[in-house]
């Protein structure tokens, strides 16, 4: 009997200052805006290669405001995410909001819209999966989803949880650690 679509587990990840290089500018983290500024963190294709094997789906969720600001061109963030992709072929899909707080859309993290869309489109349990990432959008995002949230400390960044992370780690790959180490219903 082959395993239930709904039992499917996840790991939720950032993208830019968890799989890849963010710059920060000012105390606030920003994208790349280049193809040739795009770098994959130390660590980062071992950690997935470990989740991956133990059975996680992994889905990048990664907020771009700065196109719907007139900062980023569309096509430059599809061709960053379509180049992180190539380069992390253990992802299994990009779930990407290009919107700013003021369009009040539910997909901008915090808010948990794209977690909720790769859980439908892909069968996840979300109560059995995890969302690391960099800001304390992702990990609110997380949670209000009923995801268990792993935040990654940032030298330089100050941050402001209005909830705090299950855990915090200095890197995706002690990140990966953590979660394989977690029991499965925690």
């Amino acid at each position: 009997m082959g395993v239930s679509r709904l039992s499917r587990r996840a790991v939720f990840l950032d993208r830019d200052g968890t799989l890849n290089q963010a710059f920060i500018r000012d105390g606030v983290s920003h994208p790349p805006h280049r193809l040739e500024d795009l770098h994959i963190l130390p660590g980062v294709p071992e950690a997935l290669d470990a989740l991956k094997a133990a059975g996680f789906a992994l889905y990048v969720i990664t907020n771009q405001p700065d196109v719907a600001r007139g900062q980023a061109a569309e096509a430059d963030v599809a061709a960053i995410n379509a180049a992180l992709a190539q380069r992390l072929p253990m992802l299994d899909a990009v779930f990407c909001c290009l919107h700013d707080d003021t369009d009040r859309c539910t997909c901008r993290k915090p808010l948990p819209g794209m977690l909720l869309q790769a859980a439908e489109t892909h069968g996840v349990d979300l109560g059995g999966s995890f969302v690391v990432g960099d800001s304390w959008r992702d990990t609110e995002a997380g949670l209000q989803a009923g995801c268990r949230t792993i935040q990654l400390r940032v030298d330089g960044v100050a941050e402001r949880p209005q909830q705090p992370p299950h855990r915090w780690a200095a890197s995706l790959a002690e990140a990966a650690q953590v979660i394989l180490a977690w029991p499965a219903r925690a």
